[in-house]
């Protein structure tokens, strides 16, 4: 048997009048996706615990299968493990944004115009945060390149306990009530002055604004944490298996799972990643022996941060058309096999972040046990009547 998680990250969504009334993924054009739906079952599914934030990171170690309330220590730690960053005991990392603040005066005073400052490039970014290193980093503090925007701080005996914000939350927002607050405040938004004031006039974001692109103009720090241990995925479920992502954070969850990791050439994290690409190394991978594949795709959460409502209904349609196509057109040559298909979160395009509600999924059993009939929506599926209580039961009944 073979099993395979497909992983739309943030497309379930509200209703929106540009598109008839209709959500994201009901207006989208998905004949795979309600496949799945119709020959296997569909239900709902709380991705995120009460009183957790309805991060990426929550919702995907939950949903595969690992219960937040047990195993979450923070966003960043798990972003570290994928970019290679060892973690001491007493060290804190902190996911460190490349943003784009407006030109208001004082810092506390500017607005939050763009947490990705426009998706900058990895290479435009790899010499900001060099800069940032060279001048704001020391024994204490060290700065680390990640993938275009993502970035990470290790602070050795750092805080944990500041409230940070994660800047897609606050779009468009005066940072004024989100800076932090708690142990090492001061010493958090020090940084974040000081980056602004050496950022602001960078060569690389005189370039940049030349070109007519938003520069990167400042560091947020948020998603603070200490080292992770997860019990390893064939330890809890018995399997051996892959991640595919273009996401450090999903890698370092995988990582820490003992999953293999599969890079894909132009997987980006966005709209123009290479959508068939992962389709097709995750049937290489259960060519050469993975039972399981986790398959992971940013892209639909990426345009609910940004509001582009034509962009995630076509990230949406990409996923059915170019990765759920593509596996279903080789899957029988396993033989038995199951797959599913679910968001981690919603990220509703009206507030430009991720929300805790519960989730679809559809489940399709390729020896057909059960068939729902039904197509793949939140409406349909709450519609359904199914509601599973977490992401572990939902994996734990994947896998049975």
């Amino acid at each position: 048997m073979k099993y395979i998680v497909v992983v739309g990250d943030g497309m379930a969504d509200y209703p929106r009048p540009e598109l008839d009334n209709k959500t994201p993924l009901q207006y989208a054009v998905t004949p795979n996706m309600d496949l799945l739906a119709a020959q296997g079952k569909t239900g709902m599914v709380k991705t995120v615990p009460n009183g957790f934030p309805p991060g990426s990171d929550v919702a995907n170690l939950s949903v595969m299968g690992y219960a937040p309330e047990k195993y979450y220590t923070g966003r960043s730690p798990l972003e570290a493990v994928s970019m290679g960053v060892e973690l001491a005991e007493q060290d804190v990392a902190f996911r460190c944004n490349l943003i784009t603040l407006s030109d208001d005066a004082g810092y506390e005073q500017k607005t939050m115009v763009d947490y990705s400052a426009g998706e900058i490039t990895s290479e435009e970014a790899a010499e900001l945060i060099a800069a940032v290193n060279q001048e704001l980093g020391g024994s204490e503090r060290r700065f680390y390149p990640g993938i275009s925007y993502r970035h990470l701080m290790v602070w050795q005996g750092g805080p944990v306990k500041v409230e940070l914000t994660p800047p897609h939350d606050i779009s468009d927002r005066s940072v004024t009530d989100y800076l932090p607050k708690g142990e090492g405040q001061d010493i958090l938004l020090e940084i974040m002055r000081n980056s602004y004031l050496l950022l602001k006039d960078h060569p690389v974001n005189r370039s940049r604004i030349q070109r007519g692109l938003r520069p990167a103009n400042s560091v947020w720090l948020w998603g603070q944490g200490k080292k992770p241990s997860l019990p390893l995925f064939k330890e809890l479920y018995g399997l051996q298996g892959a991640v595919i992502s273009a996401v450090d954070l999903i890698m370092g969850i995988g990582i820490c799972a003992g999953l293999e990791i599969i890079k894909v050439p132009g997987a980006t994290g966005n709209i123009h990643t290479n959508f068939l690409g992962k389709a097709e190394v995750a049937l290489t991978a259960l060519r050469d022996g993975a039972d399981f594949i986790y398959l992971h795709v940013e892209a639909p959460d990426e345009a609910g941060h940004q509001g582009e409502t034509e962009t995630k209904v076509k990230a949406i349609e990409e996923i059915d058309r170019l990765v759920l196509a593509t596996l279903l057109k080789s899957l029988p040559e396993f033989g038995d096999y199951k797959i599913m298909l679910l968001p981690d979160h919603p990220t509703p395009l009206s507030i430009k972040t991720h929300t805790a509600e519960p989730v679809p999924f559809a489940l399709m059993d390729s020896r057909g046990k059960g068939a729902s009939g039904r197509t793949y929506d939140e409406q349909t599926a709450a519609a359904s009547g199914i509601m599973v209580a977490n992401g572990p039961a939902l994996m734990k009944s994947f896998i049975a």
